[in-house]
């Protein structure tokens, strides 16, 4: 019996269930569990009802590897303790699955509003002026309660530029309050080392600043001159202010020259994150500015002997990245949030752990609060407006169609019949874009453009 099976087995036999069900439990503006894993973290005495929690604990540790001051460390800040949550209530609603499906969004990437100082000729949002539906400040400070109820563990705001909007950091401050670890996508003009040093009162813990080229290279892609100094200094007064700071970059045909030398400048500025994303043609990102799955392959590639041998977290929303972990036979797994480490028994987590994390790690929420799978991913599932408490938002995760399809790597044209499929599976907004079905295969992925190019040659 392998370790992933016996730590289910301990997890779900009915007297656990039974107890963490009841643990899971709103007591005030959490659960108890994440009470009682306050508790524990902090060296307070326990309740009873927690020694079933701790023998997991203790089990999960000598199973896997870990140190238990560590974990308590960890376990004293309030998102830890909704992501332990998140992940317990995924073991009772879903079962350990290929790849694990936590019990609420660990993270919802929210587009607060798309009025945008800038005019980015790949945006997905098509962002410039504010859209006339977008939720008013009671409305959004009603979103962060339902999400919160619902145990999110973590908000990334984007848009547009959610920095324009007037009453950001009083939503984020909120989200913030509320135990969320809070996130801003922005594109870097508006930080000055007074804004900075307010996104760092507010409770924002992850500053992401897009910076897609060398001066000439990136004002062109983002239509307004005169700004590269401002992302250049957006990014310094981050870090100075004490936000982890992360360079973004979206490759496409009109950037990929300058690629490499932005890794450079990640290295240079000694951000702790570099992201490079997966361009998807969506908004007004047309299909003509998308690489070949060769040129990603070698972006890649070189973005993973990056990681290797830097400090920084360089990592990749393209699925695929992980799958050239595994070809490399690396202890490293990247994913969309974090790159771990899976040495010895822990190597068997990495399927778990999955490659496209949309629907099943994360949703998207537009300025009007509809939900979409991605934010690549224009397809509307539900809004916010339609729940009442976190209870209702999470009946809607457990029970949509999309998202359980979403979440089902197996029946994923050509990507399911794939090794890599629960490493990986390909991206499904991409999927999306290029076919109008989310269940077919990825054409990025060098793989499955090659298998796609026999079936139709063949066909």
């Amino acid at each position: 019996m392998d370790a992933v099976t016996l730590f289910s087995l301990i997890a779900s036999n009915p007297i656990s269930k039974r107890i963490i069900k009841k643990l899971l439990e709103k007591d005030g503006d959490t659960t108890k569990l994440e009470k009682m894993l306050k508790a524990y973290a902090n060296g307070e005495s326990i309740d009873k009802e927690f020694k079933i929690i701790y023998s997991l604990i203790k089990h999960g540790l000598k199973v896997f590897g870990g140190n238990e001051n560590d974990l308590k460390e960890r376990l004293k800040d309030a998102y830890w303790r909704r992501g332990f949550a998140s992940v317990l209530r995924g073991i009772i609603d879903f079962g350990i699955r290929k790849p694990f499906v936590p019990g609420s969004p660990f993270l919802i990437v929210w587009d607060i509003t798309y009025a945008c100082n800038l005019r980015c000729k790949h945006c997905y949002s098509t962002a410039g002026k504010p859209w006339r539906d977008e939720l008013n400040t009671e409305e959004a400070l009603k979103a962060v309660d339902i999400l919160a109820d619902a145990g999110v563990t973590a908000i990334a705001f984007s848009g547009g530029e959610p920095l324009i909007r007037k009453d950001f950091f009083d939503i984020a401050s909120y989200a913030s309050k509320k135990g969320m670890f809070v996130a801003v996508a922005t594109n870097g003009t508006m930080i000055t080392k007074e804004v900075a040093k307010k996104l760092k009162e507010s409770g924002v813990g992850f500053v992401q600043i897009s910076l897609d080229g060398k001066k000439e290279t990136h004002e062109k892609f983002r239509g307004i001159k005169g700004i590269y100094e401002k992302v250049i200094r957006g990014i310094i007064n981050s870090k100075e202010a004490g936000l982890i700071t992360c360079i973004s970059t979206t490759a496409t045909k009109l950037n990929a020259c300058d690629i490499v030398e932005m890794m450079d400048i990640a290295e240079e500025l000694e951000v702790e994150w570099f992201m490079l994303y997966n361009f998807i043609p969506t908004g007004r990102g047309g299909f003509e500015i998308d690489l070949s799955p060769e040129e990603k392959e070698k972006l890649l590639r070189e973005l993973w002997r990056r990681l290797k041998t830097t400090g920084i977290n360089f990592m990749s929303t393209a699925p695929y990245y992980a799958r050239i972990a595994i070809q490399e036979e690396s202890d490293i797994v990247p994913t969309h949030f974090y790159n771990p480490k899976l040495e010895g028994k822990l190597k068997i987590l990495s399927e778990f752990i999955g490659g496209c994390g949309c629907g099943r790690f994360y949703v998207a929420m537009r300025a009007n609060g509809n939900i979409e799978p991605c934010v690549f991913f224009p397809l509307k599932l539900a809004n916010i407006k339609d729940f009442k408490n976190g209870e209702e938002f999470l009946k809607f995760w457990r029970e949509n169609k999309i998202l359980r399809d979403l979440r089902d790597k197996d029946r994923i044209e050509i990507c399911g019949n794939c090794r890599y499929k629960y490493v990986c599976g390909g991206c499904r907004a991409r999927a999306y874009a290029y076919f109008k079905d989310y269940m077919k295969p990825d054409p990025g992925c060098i793989i499955a453009a090659k298998l796609i190019e026999a079936k139709h040659g063949s066909g």
